[in-house]
């Protein structure tokens, strides 16, 4: 309620003396707009009636230039902010507009730009619709949004209205399921090409792949990407079939083959150079099978199989030493190794051999080196001579200086006589016909000479031994003329004399 103070007045003071009427009342009486209301009190008889003066209220401060100016500050302190956490304008991803966004909202935009991107098949598509996401299309849009955000924030000016590149993939078995299922004519699956065992022949073959149709994905998503680059939500492409090659090529088959056929060739177990164990294509066959893993073929082990093959190597490879027995002459000259010494071997633990087969036959390789622990031979030297008596008709053979055999001989007639001296042995025919001046002599076995045209040789057209019979030759009974003939190595030496 307005206070009111009334004015200092004679008549104020009488006229509070004096009593009202009860039915007096105080009345108002309206101020000029923007004023205060005055109250009149009801006159007393015979006097003019009183007014209260109102108090004038202090004039208010007039403030207009500051909340406009509060108002002004927020808005550029507001924009300010924004520019720390918002992707400059002008800014794409791909060819989506993301300026004046958060990242996580430019994410959301992008993704949502290529789900909704609608991809009209014609030809014999017959116009069928799908969508990115029918396709299984997919972009980074999380990543990309942080990059464009950090090298590209609308605080910078400098990096306003710039394109962030991005790659859209679809997903190889959604989008051909889907185009399948949307242009199934335009789908015939390729044949692979495929490696197999052909027994007849030993070797791996290859059987020819076969091209079949399809609607080209990587063409697709190269048209979905332009589209989307060029801010377009729709794309036209042919749903015609276009040739389609089986993951297997022909290439990959033959290169595969080639590396089974080079490793049945040699493949084994191996103690150095030696093909110790030597595996047969057939069996290694069993061995081996060639897999298919997306369109890529690679070789297969069979560890269990190999395993029954490794059980048998100790039987096969371990073997005790074989001492070398060598033929020499008199200068201790090594004429012929009677017997080859040979390296005693056993192998060591196998257990883990077929696991490792398996990998190395994986990997190409069919040769298997085995460690074995040796044992040395010894070497025996036998000094063989012979020794021929024209004086008894016999001849002696000897080794170490100790009579092997002696057997009676018939030597050359006194006209033809053997020739004495030291000889050595200089061939051996196994049969041959002998041809002199005045005759021929067919079949003559076991001959070994020694000196000239004379030899010992084995003699069916007489037996009258211990008599000088030939033409210059030793005649010998055919059995001992074989035993000369194995016994004497070529460069044996052979001493005649009387």
């Amino acid at each position: 309620m307005t206070d009111l103070i009334s004015a200092p007045s004679a008549t104020t003071e009488k006229q509070a003396e004096t009593p009202r009427s009860t039915d007096d009342s105080v009345t108002s009486v309206l101020a000029p707009e923007g004023s205060a209301p005055t109250e009149v009190l009801p006159p007393v008889s015979g006097e003019p009636p009183l007014e209260w003066a109102p108090i004038e209220p202090a004039p208010k401060k007039k403030r207009l230039g500051l909340w406009i100016g509060l108002g002004v500050g927020a808005v550029v302190l507001g924009a300010g902010a924004a520019s720390m956490f918002l992707i400059a304008p002008g800014t794409t991803i791909a060819g989506v507009p993301v300026g004046f966004m958060t990242p996580g909202a430019a994410a959301d935009a992008v993704s949502s730009h290529l789900a909704q991107t609608e991809v009209t098949l014609t030809g014999a598509g017959d116009d069928a619709v799908l969508t990115g996401a029918d396709l299984g299309a997919t972009i980074d849009a999380t990543a990309l949004a942080d990059e464009a955000f950090a090298a590209h924030p609308m605080w910078n000016v400098t990096a306003w209205g710039t394109t962030v590149p991005g790659t859209i993939t679809l997903d190889a078995t959604t989008a051909e399921t889907a185009l399948r299922d949307a242009v199934p004519t335009s789908f015939v699956d390729p044949v692979d090409a495929a490696v197999s065992f052909d027994a007849a022949s030993s070797t791996y073959v290859v059987t020819p792949s076969e091209a079949g149709t399809a609607i080209d994905v990587d063409a697709l998503t190269t048209a979905i990407s332009d589209a989307v680059a060029d801010g377009s939500r729709s794309v036209e492409f042919s749903g015609d079939p276009t040739a389609a090659l089986a993951p297997v090529t022909d290439d990959s088959a033959n290169a595969v083959a080639a590396s089974l056929n080079n490793m049945i060739g040699s493949i084994g177990f191996y103690v150095g150079e030696e093909r110790t164990v030597p595996v047969d294509p057939a069996t290694a066959a069993t061995w081996l099978s060639v897999v298919d893993e997306g369109g890529e073929l690679r070789i297969e082990a069979d560890q269990a199989a190999i395993q029954a093959t490794v059980d048998t190597l100790p039987g096969i490879v371990d073997r005790a030493p074989v001492n070398a027995v060598n033929i020499v002459n008199s200068k201790g000259e090594v004429l012929k190794a009677e017997t080859e010494g040979v390296v005693g071997r056993t192998i060591g633990d196998t257990s883990n051999f077929a696991a490792d087969f398996a990998t190395q036959l994986e990997a190409g390789n069919g040769v298997f080196p085995l460690t074995v622990v040796e044992a040395p031979f010894e070497t025996t030297s036998l000094f063989r001579r012979i020794d021929v008596n024209l004086s008894t008709q016999t001849t002696t053979l000897y080794e170490n200086d100790v009579v092997v055999q002696s057997y009676r001989i018939s030597s050359g007639k006194s006209a033809t006589p053997t020739q004495t001296g030291n000889f050595t042995v200089r061939a051996h025919v196994r049969i041959q016909d002998m041809v002199g001046a005045d005759y021929v002599t067919k079949d003559v076995p076991w001959v070994t000479y020694f000196n000239g045209d004379q030899a010992f040789h084995g003699t069916y057209w007489h037996s009258n031994y211990g008599t000088p019979m030939s033409h210059g030759c030793v005649n010998m009974p055919i059995d001992v003329a074989k035993y000369v003939y194995e016994f004497a190595p070529l460069g044996l030496e052979v001493s005649v004399h009387n």
